[in-house]
């Protein structure tokens, strides 16, 4: 059975509606303006929580470190991963004037922490949660310092083999935090659709009855209403105010009428979802008298007239006998007239 964690006011699990994290990550670019920008369009999506990035970079990254495929593409060769992570670092003070201004505007703050230091910070600030990237996924002395603080965890699972995410999730468990849910995802930005694996999904419901969601690195929208529909109740998304903006994450946002598409389609989604009996809807019933058949007389029958199949026909609508009862009328004699296309019932029968 599939356990549910409750963040804030959300309980996230099954028959729950879809937590949104809208990702604006370091899609401010180092600009507060930009950063309250994000905050107004997330809220203007309707999502659940708008989450940031929260590093020191001397903490997380040496000097040498080489960029991502993905960060060359977008930012080129000119500036190290070190330099450029440093100019999208803001600071403790920035944070705190963010999550005031979250806390005023109404919309749930969460930040992902690279580095002890920024656990710490993130600790004294008050988040509701942890949302940890797939990099930490290995950092088992980082998870367990989360752990610890006795707060909701959502880990990201790109990357990463089961074996791998097992080991993750006994770390947590073994502190004595079971307030866990997990996001399957593929670490590369964009990440085309048949590197997504969204079955991937029910292996980690399976094999540890967490919740599961999907953070979602594709281009566009589709993928995320897919995995809604498979059952992720969660979804993360990153957004920009503009993709052409300078950036390692820009290219694969959306930008914010898409993040309201994606909300608004999500909730269509899990609103179609319903539960697994299959019976008619009560607003079938007033198609199924319209669209479905029933016996009538084929032609004018006199009372007395033994029924043939002849006799019988099979039209609309559909509130009289039904066509399967068609033989245990034929051989039946009749009490009354019939006139052509009237419904044949059983009290006009002997």
């Amino acid at each position: 059975m599939v356990t549910s964690i409750k963040v804030s006011n959300w309980e996230i699990g099954p028959g729950k509606p879809c937590f949104i994290i809208a990702e604006a990550g370091v899609n401010h670019n180092g600009r507060m303006d930009l950063a309250k920008d994000l905050i107004d369009a997330a809220i203007q999506a309707k999502v659940n929580a708008i989450k940031f990035q929260t590093f020191k970079t001397e903490n997380m990254i040496t000097k040498q470190a080489p960029k991502a495929k993905y960060q060359l593409d977008a930012t080129g060769n000119d500036r190290s991963q070190f330099d450029m992570l440093q100019s999208l670092e803001l600071s403790y003070h920035q944070f705190q004037e963010l999550y005031d201004y979250c806390q005023e505007k109404q919309i749930l703050f969460l930040s992902s922490p690279f580095d002890e230091e920024s656990v710490e910070f993130l600790e004294t600030l008050g988040v509701a949660a942890f949302k940890l990237g797939s990099g930490e996924i290995t950092n088992l002395p980082l998870l367990t310092q989360v752990a610890r603080k006795s707060k909701p965890i959502l880990l990201s699972t790109g990357m990463s083999y089961l074996g791998e995410v097992e080991t993750a999730v006994h770390t947590i468990f073994n502190v004595g935090n079971r307030k866990l849910a997990l996001f399957h995802c593929t670490s590369n930005y964009p990440t085309v659709p048949q590197d997504v694996n969204l079955r991937a999904m029910q292996t980690l419901i399976s094999a540890f009855g967490l919740p599961v969601g999907y953070s979602d690195h594709t281009e566009g929208i589709e993928i995320s209403l897919a995995a809604t529909a498979l059952g992720a109740c969660m979804i993360e998304k990153h957004f920009t105010l503009d993709r052409s903006l300078p950036g390692p994450d820009h290219r694969s946002s959306l930008e914010p009428k898409e993040l309201e598409a994606l909300v608004t389609g999500i909730r269509k989604v899990e609103a179609s979802l319903g539960s697994s009996q299959k019976a008619p809807n009560s607003s079938e019933l007033n198609t199924a008298l319209a669209a479905r058949k029933s016996l009538v007389a084929a032609i004018d029958i006199p009372a007395n007239t033994t029924l043939t199949e002849a006799l019988i026909a099979i039209k609309r609508p559909g509130d009289g006998l039904p066509p399967a009862m068609r033989p245990f009328l034929v051989g039946r004699t009749t009490r009354i007239d019939i006139k052509s296309g009237e419904l044949i019932k059983l009290e006009y029968l002997l």
